[in-house]
């Protein structure tokens, strides 16, 4: 697998998503230390979708980020280029549309949906420019964009220790619940490689988007960046 400091192979990538896919959400629970629940509650705030609203969740994965859509009452899209990702929320959420695309060539219409919204996905695009600006093409004018990604601690020490656990704990504890570990290396380093808050709140600017802004989730560790079409 190409580390991530260098070219992102589409194909290496969808398949490491396929063989993590069985206990992808378990391993995202240990890893996370039960900080991803909150971390979706947020987005689920930020995109504010009600009754009747039209929802992508783009790299959605197996549809934990999509049910809470749903059970507000807005029809939500789940997409993802994984095959076994897509299985395997098929098989948990059967009621949900998956549907397989790629980041970067949506098989939607333009102007179709009234938020769009990617979470610890965007950095697995292989060009993320060219992934927002296809999240523009299928966004209503005046819709909503929210992108949760990893980002930068803002407390130095902190961030410090932070990088640490990136490269040398969570490769490790992946081995204990993940059924892939190996594929969380790649994980890590594309964490590291990510810009920053401003970095990509600059991206989302030259993409099209409009009033990009941010806000910083457990200091600094996610960012929740949003944007209107």
């Amino acid at each position: 697998m190409a580390r991530a400091e260098l070219d992102k192979q589409p194909t290496d990538v969808r398949r490491m998503f396929d063989t993590v896919a069985r206990r992808y959400d378990l391993t995202n629970d240990v890893l996370s230390l039960g900080q991803d629940r909150r971390w979706r509650r947020d987005v689920i705030e930020a995109v504010d979708a009600g009754w009747g609203d039209l929802v992508l969740d783009l790299a959605a994965g197996t549809g934990t980020s999509s049910q809470p859509f749903a059970d507000r009452g807005a029809s939500v899209v789940p997409c993802d280029f994984s095959l076994g990702m897509l299985r395997v929320g098929k098989q948990a959420r059967p009621h949900l549309p998956f549907t397989a695309g790629d980041g970067t060539r949506l098989p939607f219409a333009d102007d179709t949906f009234d938020a769009v919204t990617i979470s610890f996905g965007l950095r697995n695009i292989v060009d993320p420019l060219a992934g927002l600006r296809e999240l523009l093409r299928v966004t209503k004018p005046g819709g909503r964009l929210v992108v949760c990604e990893f980002s930068h601690p803002t407390f130095g020490p902190f961030r410090t220790v932070y990088l640490e656990y990136l490269m040398r704990a969570l490769p490790t504890i992946a081995r204990a619940v993940s059924s892939a570990p190996e594929a969380y290396v790649y994980l890590a380093e594309s964490i590291r490689a990510w810009p920053d808050q401003r970095g990509l709140a600059d991206l989302v600017a030259e993409a099209g988007w409009q009033r990009p802004e941010w806000r910083d989730l457990s200091g600094g560790i996610v960012a929740l960046h949003r944007a209107t079409a």
